[in-house]
Order: structure tokens, then sequence, then C-alpha cells
């Protein structure tokens, strides 16, 4: 994989860039933080080199300078709404959150209860993280809000809100997901702050869409491509063009509620600290990509990935046809093609061949390996063992797993827990390959050759099965699949 962006000179930059605006403010700073801290893999996609927790090592520069609330709307947790990427719900998701980030030594203050107006099941949540030791603090709905300015900023409206007590000079403020009322939390805390005489200032701390890169540069064009689903919209940002004569790009949000937020800030603080979207923002990534060919490739990689995930999404129940749409338009703006992604037709190729599903896997020299469907392995199980098996050097005709350890699992699979598929998944053969690696050399060396399937990438000609899907997921394997099931039928489990 070609690398294209500098982590160190990232960690660097945004950590001193941070500090310097927690200076513009008398030396507090609440920064909201959109996207994700850990796990950022849509991030370390698209700019090649930017690890999934560069984020969280830029942290760490500054942890003790820094503590973190955690927002969640009572909203969401009465609906059960469930994190796409980790398909745990966001109430779960808060108790993940706060055992991570107690686990790499940061501060964690506690959780504000957004939009709270009795629900119930926001009522047992707060009981349930008190009794863990989490203290828990409600924000009520604000009748008008974002656009009466005079009631949000008043006893009726923020002040009807429970104060967070913080003492660190940086409050980072995040969430399970969009919609969790980030910015309301830290706009409150400024108002309780102001009514008590603390100089305090915001911030918002965003990755995407890059501010100094082109608004159609594919790196911005692959964030569309991330919130079609919520129908963000890269577009240039006119305040800062009209303060400044330049021009920078921001999301169609940021750009809509700037007015309002603007005014809001006249109302808490005497004035507004900033005269554009783009000026709220500490992002720094833009003066740390290398390699800008690369991070191009990657990011047209990325909007082809999303384009397959919706149209089998729509199979699923996951994506609506306005998603796949409008991904579709932007793959044409783009003059993207499958020609671009070899490893589909390759796939295809082989499917045509021997008339079953066929997985294909393109290894980072550009050499594709395939599996297809047998009587013992499901496609995607044995592409990953005809990958290993080239990794490690293992002549082609090699067993690495005996059919006399495959069948005792498939009698097990379907005499005693009464599966009718006996093709093993990818998880039941990578287990079978390292009970054969006990005594098998060839299986120990396809073992250790697994972790450089890491950033490959694959395509499957059916949607794949749960399981195979997210063992390729942790492998770090890059995954498109054909918008069809391998047998007609309504349940798909």
């Amino acid at each position: 994989m070609r690398i294209g962006f500098d982590h160190d000179k990232y960690t660097r930059m945004q950590s001193e860039r941070i500090l310097e605006r927690i200076g513009e403010f008398g030396g507090k700073l609440y920064l909201e933080l959109g996207g994700k801290l850990f796990d950022d893999f849509h991030a370390s996609r698209v700019l090649p080199g930017f690890k999934p927790d560069s984020k969280i090592s830029m942290l760490l520069r500054m942890k003790d300078k820094c503590e973190l609330i955690i927002a969640i709307s009572a909203n969401d947790i009465e609906k059960s709404k469930v994190r796409g990427d980790l398909g745990i719900t966001y109430d779960a998701d808060v108790l993940r959150l706060i055992d991570a980030f107690r686990g790499i030594g940061m501060l964690v203050t506690g959780v504000v209860m957004t939009r709270f107006s009795g629900q119930q099941s926001a009522a047992a949540f707060q009981k349930r993280l008190e009794g863990l030791g989490v203290r828990v603090w409600r924000h009520y709905p604000i009748e008008g809000y974002p656009y009466d300015v005079e009631k949000i900023v008043s006893p009726e409206g923020f002040g009807k809100n429970e104060y967070v007590e913080t003492t660190r000079p940086l409050v980072l403020v995040t969430a399970p997901g969009p919609g969790s009322g980030k910015m309301a939390v830290c706009l409150s805390q400024l108002y309780q702050e102001n009514q008590r005489g603390v100089q305090a200032g915001y911030a918002k701390f965003e990755t995407f869409p890059i501010w100094n890169l082109p608004l159609k540069h594919p790196v911005n064009m692959a964030y569309e491509a991330a919130t079609a689903d919520i129908a963000d919209v890269n577009m240039i940002d006119p305040f800062h063009l009209e303060a400044y004569g330049v021009t920078t790009v921001n999301y169609n949000r940021d750009i809509e509620i700037f007015p309002v937020l603007s005014a809001l800030f006249v109302k808490i603080m005497g004035h507004s600290p900033y005269r554009s979207p783009t000026d709220m923002g500490v992002n720094m990534v833009g003066f740390c990509i290398t390699d800008d060919d690369a991070c191009r490739e990657a990011s047209a990689q990325e909007i082809i990935r999303r384009y397959y995930n919706a149209r089998c999404g729509i199979l699923q129940g996951t994506s609506a046809p306005a998603e796949a749409e409008k991904l579709r338009l932007l793959m044409r703006q783009m003059n993207l093609s499958d020609d671009l992604r070899p490893v589909i037709g390759a796939a295809r190729k082989r499917d045509e061949e021997t008339g079953a599903p066929v997985m294909a896997i393109a290894l980072g020299d550009g050499r594709i390996i395939t599996g297809k469907t047998s009587p013992l392995l499901g496609p995607s199980a044995a592409a990953l063992l005809n990958a290993v098996k080239v990794l490690a050097g293992i002549p082609k005709e090699v067993h690495l797993i005996s059919p006399e350890v495959i069948r005792p699992i498939q009698e097990l699979k379907c005499t005693y827990l009464g599966n009718h598929n006996p093709r093993l998944h990818s998880d039941e053969v990578l287990l079978a390959l390292s009970i054969s690696a006990a005594n098998d050399p060839n299986a120990a060396k396809a073992m250790v050759a697994l972790p450089r399937l890491k950033d490959t990438e694959a395509h499957s000609t059916v949607i794949l099965p749960h399981i195979d899907d997210d063992i390729y997921r942790r492998l770090g394997i890059r995954v498109t699949q054909d918008p069809q099931y391998q047998v007609k039928k309504l349940y798909h489990g």
C-alpha cells in the first residue's frame, strides 16, 4: 500500500493547534469531536498512513490537560439506536467508549443525557451508569432550538440544564454517533461558564471534509460517499470566502447553521469569535498529506466500495435506494468504474467458469487469488487458504487442513448443531488451520502470513454470510460484494 499521509507530523501539528486555540480563549476550551476517535477506518482507508487511532495518539500528547464528556440522546436510548459499523446500541457504545478512554489513561468526567424528557429507557440507563460509578447530567429539550436565540440563551433554555463541573483546560465532547447533541452540550456549558464568570470558548474538531483541499478532491468526495445516508453535501464556505477572500470547504449542515450559531455566541459571550464555519475548526489533516496521488486512488476505491455496500444494503434492509443512487452519481461525476477494481472482474470471471460463487483477493503486489465453492469449503474460506499459501510460499497442491480434520467439523455442524450448510465458513477454517499448525509446519507458516492480508482488496460474487464478512473485516481485508444472494429465499441468517 502506498503511504500518502504522515501520521507523526499530524499528531504533532494537531495537538499544537488545539493548544493554541485554548490560549485564544483564555485557557478553557470545549472541543466538539466529530467523527470517530477510535477505529477511524474511513480516514485510514482514504488517507493511507493515517492510523485508525491517529486521533487518540494526538490527544494522548496532551492527556493531562484534557477530560472527556460523552453525550447521548435520550431519544436514541429509547429507540435502541444502533451503530451500523459495530452493530451495538448507542447506550452500549457509551460503556465501550468509557472503558476505551479509561484504558489509555484519559479522564472521563461523565455522561450528558441530552433531550431528556422522562424517557423510561433513558432513566434506567442513567441509573445503571450511576450504579457503575459514572456521573450523569441531564440536558432538556428547548422549545425553538436552535433558532429561538432569546429563549435558548436564558434561564428557561440552557439555564435549565444541569451544569457539568470540569477542572481541566480542554474539555472534549464526544458521542456514539451523529445527532447526539454534542454542539448543544458545548454551548450549554459556555452559557453556564459565562454565568459563573469563567472564560471559555468553543471549537470543532472534525476530519472531513478537509477544508484546505479542493471541493471535488476525491478525499472530500469520499466523505460525501460515507455520509450518503444522511445526505451531507460538501460546499464552498461562503462566509469564509466573503470574510477572507479564501476558498475553503465545509459541509451543508455547518454552513446552514452558522448564522444561528454566530447569534448564539453573541448572546452568550457578547461577540462571535468566528467569521465562518471554517474558522471554528482546528483540523490539520490537509497539511499532512505527503502523496496526493495515493490518497486520490485510495479515495476512489472507497467510493466504489461504498457504492457496492449500499446496493447490498438495499437487499439486506439497511440502505435506502436513494443512497445507492447518490453513490452511483458520485461515481459518474468522478468517472469511476469496476475497471479500477480488478478484483471484481477476476471474481466474476471465475464464477462464470465454475458456475458457483467465488471470492477473489488482490494481494499487495497485484496478484489476484480466487477461492471457489466446494463440498468442503465456502468461497471466502477457500480464498483465505489460497491467499495465505501464496504469501507463505506454500505449493498450491499442499493441503493446509486435512479433509479428515474438516469432516468431523462438518458432522458437528450438521448432525449435532442442526446446520444445513456443511461447508466451512472463514472462522471455522481459521480455527481448523490453527489446530493444524500445532503439528504441521506448512499450516504454521500460513498462520504467520495472515497479518499480511491487511489492507488487501477482495470481491465476492454473492452477499457474504455475516460471519465471513466479519472475519474479513477483522483481518483488515476490504471487501465488495455483488448485490445478490447465493440462494433465493427471504431469510438469510
